[in-house]
């Protein structure tokens, strides 16, 4: 029986990012170069522009500059797409489309519509990391330091946990308008306090407190060490935090699917 309802479960999940993926598809390049942008900004502008000025942190294991920031921008990237798409996915079908009602409707246990569209969000995220992995490549030479299975599977967590909250946040605001102050306010500062421009092992104890708390710091020092530093080095707590929080977002997710009044 409990067999059944996974099976169950599974299927609903897929089917609902099933519909998300049909959307998707047809703007698969689109969606990598919104992505792609502004990654390459950070690149050109630090990597690149101040990297001969800058020293990389003294654990990242990286050589140069540039080398410290290109994980952190893959890190960047996949948060924002992850949560940006999944927000006004959403928003456009509770808001513009009017299709989130008929969604509602459907027998389909509340996890599992979280999940489908956490799924989607994930997608999203993967195929914009796919394209900075591939300008990494090109700037480094280091194939297997960004393919390698460990580095993947961190930025598939920080999909999950981008997205969940994407699907969250779409679920609360009641306009566009209240999504841009949710960007400003919790997306855009994690950018740049997440530990993707500098390494948080070298600030104040104060300071190195306030940047652990965001999920997007154990990502970044986490996809760091993947690329570049021996497995023995690799920090390992940095796995079950983003999962934990991946799975306290989908249980929230999952409450504001069952008391969603649209």
């Amino acid at each position: 029986m409990k067999s059944k309802s996974l099976s169950f479960f599974i299927s609903d999940s897929i089917t609902v990012f099933w519909g998300d993926w049909l959307d998707l598809r047809v703007r698969i390049w689109q969606v990598v170069a919104s992505g792609l942008v502004s990654p390459l900004i950070y690149i050109l502008a630090f990597g690149l522009g101040l990297g001969s000025s800058i020293k990389p942190g003294v654990t990242s294991g990286s050589s140069n500059y540039l080398e410290f920031i290109l994980p952190g921008m893959v890190a960047l990237s996949s948060m924002v797409i992850s949560f940006g798409g999944t927000t006004f996915s959403i928003c456009g079908e509770r808001l513009f489309t009017k299709t989130f009602e008929e969604m509602l409707l459907l027998p389909i246990n509340p996890l599992s519509l979280h999940i489908g569209k956490m799924l989607a969000g994930i997608v999203r995220g993967l195929l914009t990391s796919a394209a900075v992995i591939v300008v990494a490549v090109l700037f480094t030479g280091k194939i297997f330091s960004f393919l390698n299975p460990l580095f993947l599977l961190v930025v598939i967590l920080n999909c999950a946990v981008f997205s969940g909250l994407g699907v969250i946040v779409g679920l609360t605001v009641k306009s566009l308008e209240s999504v841009g102050l949710y960007n400003n306010f919790v997306i855009i500062p994690m950018s740049f306090l997440g530990a993707t421009f500098f390494d948080p092992a070298q600030l104040p104890i104060a300071l190195k407190t306030i940047v652990y708390l965001l999920p997007l710091t154990y990502t970044a020092i986490a996809l760091r060490a993947a690329a570049y530093l021996p497995l023995s080095e690799f920090p390992w707590y940095s796995i079950p935090v983003l999962l934990v929080i991946a799975i306290a977002l989908s249980f929230w997710g999952a409450y504001k699917f069952a008391h969603q009044q649209d």
